[in-house]
């Protein structure tokens, strides 16, 4: 049996506001995947951030037709204030209707605002051509193998050139985090000392991870089965900006997704603390190419 022709997933640190406006290797990054996705004919993006997170065990979909953005501050407004959303709402009601199938219990949010946990994303990769756009919550337990299953459930949708990104942080701890660089010097790279070795260590945990396992079960072994690594909570202070992770891992996790390999595209350190890992499974087929 030959395996699904299939999008690739990524997950993507979208880091402080400043991402979006400082140039780096990142925002180069972030433009060359926007570029690559539009090229093969990307049907519409599919998105779970870190910023938004729902009660009890529900997950929620954004359904609001005319959504407003949240401001990017530290960043120029020209950059940003002219973006129209592109909420895509028949995906949004198939993706509803798919993870309820599953036994998910999923509402729609028909007043949901867009906000800095994807517009920086969405700007830096597609500018004015953003495609269609599906946004899902994550829930609040943040249970990593409930979070993987969400991508699992999901995953067929790459086959219809859906890119699934989760969009987090690799090294995220905001009780680390030395503002003074962001807030009074406007310098969201600079660092006087070296971060911190053990969140160094775990940064080297999820490179590993992802670039030497690739696609398949393996990895949702190894990304969910690193939040009970010995430094997780000194990388990350609270859980939320690395379960997009695990709903990335879900994606990838078919036996058919083994051997697609992991790729880290580009990394900056903000305010000390925070390791920007931007990561990519997979890649786009040859023949989806201008199609």
């Amino acid at each position: 049996m030959t395996a699904p022709t299939l999008a690739p997933v990524l997950f993507l640190s979208h880091g402080t506001t400043m991402m979006l406006g400082t140039d780096s290797r990142t925002r180069d990054y972030w433009e060359a995947l926007g570029r690559d996705a539009l090229s093969h004919g990307v049907k519409g993006v599919i998105i779970m951030g870190a910023h938004w997170n729902s009660l009890d065990d529900k997950i929620q979909v954004a359904m609001n037709p005319k959504p407003g953005v949240m401001p990017i501050s530290n960043t120029l407004p020209e950059l940003w204030a002219n973006f129209k959303p592109s909420p895509d709402l028949e995906t949004g009601q198939r993706v509803i209707d798919t993870l309820r199938t599953e036994g998910f219990d999923v509402d729609p949010d028909p007043g949901f605002n867009w906000m800095i946990d994807t517009v920086p994303l969405l700007i830096g990769m597609f500018g004015d051509k953003c495609p269609p756009v599906t946004i899902i919550s994550q829930n609040s337990h943040w249970d990593p193998f409930f979070h993987a299953r969400i991508g699992a459930t999901l995953r067929h949708l790459r086959e219809e050139r859906f890119l699934l990104i989760g969009s987090g942080g690799g090294v995220h701890n905001l009780y680390l985090t030395e503002w003074k660089y962001m807030l009074q010097y406007k310098d969201n790279f600079a660092m006087e000392r070296p971060p911190e070795p053990k969140t160094m260590e775990f940064r080297q945990s999820l490179e590993d991870i992802i670039c030497k396992n690739g696609g398949g079960p393996q990895l949702k072994r190894g990304l969910t089965r690193l939040m009970k690594h010995p430094y997780f909570r000194d990388a990350h202070g609270t859980d939320e900006h690395y379960v997009s992770a695990c709903f990335v891992a879900g994606a990838v996790s078919s036996v058919e997704d083994l051997g697609t390999p992991g790729c880290l595209g580009a990394e900056a350190w903000e305010l000390r603390s925070q390791c920007e890992s931007q990561f990519c499974l997979g890649a786009w087929p040859k023949d989806w190419r201008g199609a």
